[in-house]
């Protein structure tokens, strides 16, 4: 197996991760910790692009989770952790489509 069709792989299971934190929330923490460390190894390469979008994926979502999570006493909470919820789900379908696709 050639060193892209390694990176390739390990991208697909990072989005496998990022998919996996709807059911076990920790998984997302772990996809985004190998985002990091794996970083150098795709930095020059197409694989970059889908890194990039992980972890910003993952950290957006973080955020806008947390906020939804303040605001649930005051309602406006749920909306928000919706929102995130099909934002997050959009995110991790598309990349996992635009990776099979190369």
């Amino acid at each position: 197996m050639s060193q892209e069709e390694s990176n390739k792989t390990l991208t697909t299971v990072v989005y496998a991760l990022h998919a996996a934190s709807f059911i076990f929330g920790i998984t997302g923490i772990f996809a985004v910790i190998i985002n990091y460390v794996k970083r150098s190894d795709v930095a020059d390469s197409w694989l970059a692009s889908h890194f990039r979008w992980q972890i910003r994926t993952f950290w957006w979502g973080l955020l806008w989770s947390a906020i939804g999570f303040v605001t649930t006493p005051i309602i406006i909470g749920f909306p928000i952790l919706l929102a995130t919820a099909i934002w997050y789900a959009y995110r991790v379908i598309k990349g996992w489509l635009r990776l099979n696709d190369n």
